[in-house]
């Protein structure tokens, strides 16, 4: 097994100290593009319905603690910041409605993105309003690859989970791999790419590969193909709500061999789902949970202090997405887009939960930081 810590364990012990650089400054330049005047507003989509509702107040719970810190240490500018909340559903039409009404609103930075099939048609909504993307979550290639200027990733891509994923398969010693997907770009992404890379592979050979269609309850075909395919390892990259049937189903028929889930699957209610008793020793491929960070204890006492609830996925890459984009608004010293993002890109060594940071030229971070976690009773947990 893969003994994986992440990077970020120091950083936690310097937030406190980058969130009071962010006060102070002097006013926006003229160039400001909300005028100067009243709150700085960040923008978030998130689901806060549909079949990954779960994981949307994580993320404006996240972004609002950062929030609230920053302004209790005097703001951006001289100016507070506020969180503009809206729900994408995971869902592409009702994502683009978000980021309009976003947009109307008059946020400066968006600092949300869970689903990247609902982030895609988002991405030129923004660009065309000059509004910087500060992406905690979506991660899927595709929102790089038209390399817009205003989009930057502070979660791992997609190349990078798949790369965790053939490493960690290849450490365990097994031959035979079923892949499974939702059709979805984030999940094709990770699991076309876990393909190729695993047929790079001599000792490994990909033995089944299915694409379910995610809202569905009954996947017994794609679990009966698996099953004929005899894999000894099957890697799920989709959500929670099928990879829990998923799961659930494979073990009913009879599965016995290991089984592995991306990031977008890393939540209690998978274990739910699928059974805690199915769900024992389902290993996961994911960035930092506040859980699994070392010597995040006071942050996590912090955030259920505030919300009187435990955080979860994405709670912490979303307070850094806010604590990002107060940083690039407080060295552009202007609120206006194209100055942000110059900012952005300048960024070199700010400290955040998953390491120092500093954007690739695609935008992306440097390392990943994909490490692997194990379902222990009825949470994920650090794999050692």
């Amino acid at each position: 097994m893969i003994r994986k810590t992440w990077i970020g364990a120091t950083a936690a012990v310097a937030l406190t100290l980058t969130l009071s650089a962010c006060g102070g400054g002097g006013l926006a330049s003229s160039g400001g593009g909300d005028g100067g005047k009243g709150d700085i507003r960040l923008g978030m989509a998130a689901p806060l319905s549909g079949s990954s509702s779960a994981i949307g107040p994580y993320m404006t719970n996240g972004a609002q603690l950062a929030i609230d810190e920053i302004n209790a240490s005097g703001g951006v500018l001289g100016r507070k910041l506020a969180l503009v909340h809206e729900d994408d559903a995971c869902d592409p039409r009702t994502a683009a409605s978000a980021a309009a009404k976003l947009v109307t609103e008059g946020v400066t930075v968006s600092v949300g993105g869970y689903c990247s099939s609902a982030t895609l048609p988002t991405l030129s909504i923004f660009n065309k309003a000059d509004v910087p993307m500060i992406i905690p979550a979506a991660n899927s290639n595709d929102l790089v690859k038209s390399k817009l200027p205003n989009v930057f990733l502070l979660n791992g891509t997609g190349a990078q989970q798949a790369q965790a994923a053939v490493d960690f398969i290849k450490s365990s010693g097994v031959k035979a791999v079923a892949l499974a997907d939702d059709n979805t770009s984030y999940s094709k992404d990770i699991s076309t790419r876990t393909g190729e890379k695993l047929g790079a592979v001599g000792s490994v050979k990909v033995v089944d590969h299915e694409s379910v269609t995610a809202g569905e309850s009954d996947y017994s075909a794609a679990v009966t193909s698996i099953l004929n395919a005899k894999p000894d390892f099957v890697y799920w990259t989709g959500y929670y709500q099928e990879g829990g049937l998923l799961i659930k189903q494979l073990r009913a028929a009879g599965y016995t061999g290991k089984i592995m889930v991306a990031d977008g699957s890393v939540d209690e209610q998978m274990i739910s789902i699928a059974g805690a008793a199915n769900a024992q020793g389902v290993f996961a491929t994911m960035t930092q949970t506040p859980q699994t960070i070392a010597g995040g204890e006071k942050w996590i006492a912090d955030y259920k202090a505030a919300f009187k609830a435990d955080p979860g996925p994405y709670s912490t890459q979303s307070y850094d997405a806010v604590r990002v984009a107060a940083q690039a608004i407080k060295n552009a010293n202007s609120t206006k887009g194209s100055d942000i993002v110059a900012a952005l890109e300048k960024i070199d060594g700010f400290p955040i939960f998953s390491g120092k940071l500093k954007f690739t030229p695609e935008h992306t971070l440097s390392e990943g930081g994909f490490g692997i976690l194990v379902v222990q009773g009825n949470t994920f947990a650090l794999n050692k």
